[in-house]
């Protein structure tokens, strides 16, 4: 159709329009714009580092398209894949609205209204927030330096979810059938350094062996000045490795050593965890290294993060 016609074509076509309608038609054209930044966003990331996802090769070529994605084939295993094989977010559908519910994740609204403001059902909501968060659980700082403060909280332990007849739900969260610790808290690990590099992780138990799995390595005996509470697992790992180390234990009125020495920084960070945590009213313990990430993101991101930063992440 000639231009001058469409466009006369389509501007008696809106003024046809109710508002209501009108406004439907916005939205779906803002969806169409979403869909295709998405689809922009996830060629331009399979572009920056182009191999095949199941062996590795890079020697491939196009092969056609396929649910508006590009296909392309490996000239060394002879399988084909798309921009989004072998990535959390492969085979889900609705790509145009993607963007939306990463902004969602951006305001860490809940499943519900995650669901209502991306127009989509509450399962999918849910699936899909653990997809996208999926890359999150993997991408922690590698190496920590300079003085790392460690600490461990406590989150409990929890089956939402889960159907167990013989076990009584718990309301909103609940609390522990005992106090202090016990087999109910789940322990979580926390390391940070002084210039806002972290690695965290939950722990099977409170073992020198589940510490070491998660520090081992990240540590440099040159470079690390410990900072601890006097917990007796992440001391053991210290000596174990080698590595100078600090005890600041707030039992006994100590809080600063030195003016520098201290475990201020990472004991703000679990507490700010935590209250996050509470607007969720209880996560089961099977994602918890998921939630772990999503903290992790967002505070790694300053206040900065955008809908296609965070689409970006979930795609690598």
């Amino acid at each position: 159709m000639d231009h001058r016609k469409f466009k006369k074509r389509v501007t008696e076509l809106v003024d046809e329009l109710t508002s209501a309608q009108a406004q439907k038609l916005i939205e779906a054209l803002k969806e169409r714009g979403d869909g295709d930044e998405v689809q922009k966003l996830i060629e331009q990331q399979f572009e920056s580092d182009v191999k095949c996802p199941h062996c590795g090769q890079r020697h491939i070529h196009r092969h056609g398209t396929a649910h508006g994605l590009g296909r392309y084939k490996c000239l060394d295993c002879g399988r084909t894949f798309n921009a989004l094989t072998g990535t959390p977010l492969a085979r889900l559908r609705h790509r145009s609205r993607w963007l939306k519910f990463s902004a969602q994740l951006n305001s860490s609204r809940s499943v519900r209204r995650a669901a209502i403001e991306t127009d989509i059902d509450k399962s999918t909501s849910f699936r899909w927030r653990h997809r996208f968060l999926q890359a999150q659980k993997q991408s922690k700082d590698q190496s920590l330096v300079g003085i790392v403060e460690v600490d461990e909280t406590f989150i409990l332990e929890s089956h939402k979810g889960e159907h167990r007849p013989s076990q009584k739900a718990r309301k909103r969260g609940g609390k522990a059938k005992k106090r202090g610790l016990s087999a109910e808290q789940i322990p979580v690990l926390i390391a940070r350094d002084r210039f806002g590099e972290m690695i965290d992780a939950v722990l099977p138990d409170r073992s020198q062996k589940a510490v070491s799995s998660v520090l081992k390595g990240a540590l440099s005996k040159k470079d690390v000045l410990l900072c601890t509470d006097g917990d007796p697992a992440l001391i053991a790992f210290a000596k174990s490795e080698g590595l100078e180390y600090e005890l600041i234990i707030a039992s006994k009125g100590e809080h600063v050593h030195e003016k520098v020495l201290h475990i201020q920084n990472v004991n703000s960070y679990m507490s700010g965890l935590k209250k996050w945590l509470e607007r969720f009213n209880g996560v089961a313990t099977k994602y918890l290294q998921n939630y772990l990430g999503w903290r992790r993101m967002l505070e790694k991101s300053g206040g900065k993060l955008t809908p296609e930063n965070c689409l970006t992440a979930a795609i690598r």
